[in-house]
């Protein structure tokens, strides 16, 4: 389904009619193929032999740290990357663009910083990409007017960006990105720049957006874990210029495969085999892995009626829920977080010696 597919003209042969100046593209396949992709800056290796598939209408966040290679893989995919060493294959709606320019690609791009036009009205800057394809004016004004209704501002083409609040000129750059139509949705930090409340607001607004145009593909580079648990339909999690691991958000953060992902996505506790699992138990003498469980997977319960005991180190109220730290007997020096749920009656207490509870079957091991 594509922007403008509610109101398009079509033409003998029942196919949506094309506007003046667009490019003829045949018809989409597969989103975005990366094959065997490298980028160095010197000696330094960005992106290390980077393989990565996207099916049609994916939404797939990219995370990490700073310097692990997201935006530049981000600029690859844009046609934006000067590097001294670039080598690999870019195939997008089954098109090779590897070495096609940048305005030849359409892709929408969404940056950090919006970059609209100061001078410019919200109709106009969101026009802009249509005026450089030379597309005739009437399907310009049909266009702006579906790509605003889109991003609910349907009533704001004559406002100039400086009346507008953030979330709002955030939602503008994004119309003048869905405006063209583009084969793929680029957001690089889409969020960055809006405070806690805007950030949920507008996460949810772009959630909403991909549900209503199932056939765009969107690549989200982000820093942020909340985005990628939220938004994604798989997450891409780098580590110096490699996948540390691919897949939907519940599979990293349920099933990640090293202690670096574990921690990346949330609270982990990285415990040794031996101290969680019973003796029978063929991963009790496990040397080689840490158990992983999460916060949310330890209950404290009554002292001896749980497998690990200790003392409450420290209770931290969040509102609804509560972190509790615990120093186990076995374990002196490295405190154990538990996450729960904030109820009526007896809360637990700094000092107080109690249990922890857990079930086997949510143990996952993971490498160092």
């Amino acid at each position: 389904m594509t922007l403008a597919s509610a109101s398009s003209v079509l033409d003998a042969a029942g196919q949506p009619a094309r506007a003046e100046g667009d490019a003829i593209r045949p018809p989409r396949t597969a989103g975005v193929q990366i094959d065997h992709l490298t980028v160095r800056f010197g000696e330094r290796a960005v992106l290390d032999d980077l393989s990565l598939t996207l099916e049609r209408g994916e939404l797939l966040t990219v995370l990490g740290r700073s310097g692990c290679g997201k935006t530049t893989l981000l600029r690859f995919i844009a046609g934006f990357v000067q590097a001294d060493h670039v080598t690999g294959r870019l195939t997008v709606a089954g098109r090779d663009l590897t070495d096609a320019p940048a305005h030849r690609r359409n892709l929408g791009l969404l940056f950090q910083s919006y970059a609209l036009f100061p001078h410019l009205s919200v109709f106009d800057n969101v026009a802009f990409g249509l005026r450089a394809r030379r597309v005739a004016s009437g399907d310009i004004a049909r266009r702006v007017a579906d790509a605003l209704k889109l991003v609910q501002l349907g009533d704001a083409g004559h406002l100039m960006p400086a009346q507008l609040s953030g979330g709002m000129q955030q939602r503008v750059a994004l119309a003048r990105a869905l405006v063209i139509e583009p084969d793929v949705l680029l957001l690089d930090e889409p969020l960055s720049a809006l405070d806690a409340n805007l950030r949920a607001s507008v996460r949810s607004e772009i959630k909403a957006l991909h549900e209503r145009l199932p056939d765009l593909t969107i690549v989200c580079v982000t820093h942020d874990q909340d985005d990628a648990l939220v938004l994604s339909d798989r997450t891409l999690l780098m580590r110096d210029g490699r996948i540390a691991q691919l897949g939907t958000p519940q599979q990293l953060y349920e099933q990640p495969i090293d202690s670096f992902v574990a921690r990346y996505l949330g609270a982990a506790n990285l415990l040794a085999p031996s101290l969680i699992f019973p003796i029978g138990d063929a991963r009790h003498n496990e040397r080689e892995q840490f158990a992983c469980l999460r916060p949310e997977q330890l209950r404290i319960v009554p002292l001896g009626e749980g497998p690990l005991h200790g003392v409450i180190g420290a209770v931290d109220w969040y509102g609804a829920t509560l972190s509790v730290a615990v120093e186990l007997d076995a374990l002196p020096g490295q405190p154990v977080l538990i996450a729960m749920q904030r109820v009526a009656g007896r809360m637990p207490t700094k000092g107080e010696r109690i249990s922890l509870h857990y079930e086997v079957d949510d143990v996952v091991l993971v490498r160092p």
